[in-house]
């Protein structure tokens, strides 16, 4: 199964980012594959987060959500520009948020609860401006 969402997930999640992206000049992403390639999925992550050209963003204020969900395993992780801002247990607490609703199996709860979460932060961190534009996809990406 290359696609563990159903079109109506799919869209929950797609309208989490939008919605948490109104309010900042950060970018989030959301990229699901079935296995991680790589044993450690934070590794696997930060590979994911160069391909999708994800530390281009003006003010390194990306975040990738990373799910290889046959393996049951995740990651979250933030360019240098919001890691640098966030409270020190941010991402840990941001894992167990997911990992709560990933082991009860609603994926698409989790990723929009962690999502509305990395939102807040970059709202405080890097608020909205006129000139923002939207520099990546908002859409989730799937590894074949």
């Amino acid at each position: 199964m290359e696609n563990p969402f159903s079109s109506d997930a799919q869209q929950r999640i797609i309208n989490a980012i939008r919605q948490a992206e109104k309010a900042t000049s950060g970018e989030i992403r959301v990229h699901v594959e079935p296995h991680c390639v790589n044993p450690d999925p934070v590794q696997r992550a930060i590979d994911v987060f160069a391909q999708l050209g994800m530390h281009q963003t003006k003010d390194q204020n990306g975040v990738l959500f990373y799910l290889a969900h046959v393996d049951r395993k995740f990651a979250v992780v933030g360019d240098k520009g919001i890691d640098a801002k966030v409270p020190a247990d941010f991402w840990e607490s941001t894992k167990e948020l997911l990992r709560r609703h990933f082991a009860a199996g609603d994926y698409a709860e989790g990723l929009s609860q962690g999502i509305e979460r990395a939102g807040e932060q970059l709202k405080h961190y890097f608020p909205y401006a006129s000139d923002d534009t939207n520099e990546l996809s908002d859409d989730i990406s799937f590894e074949r």
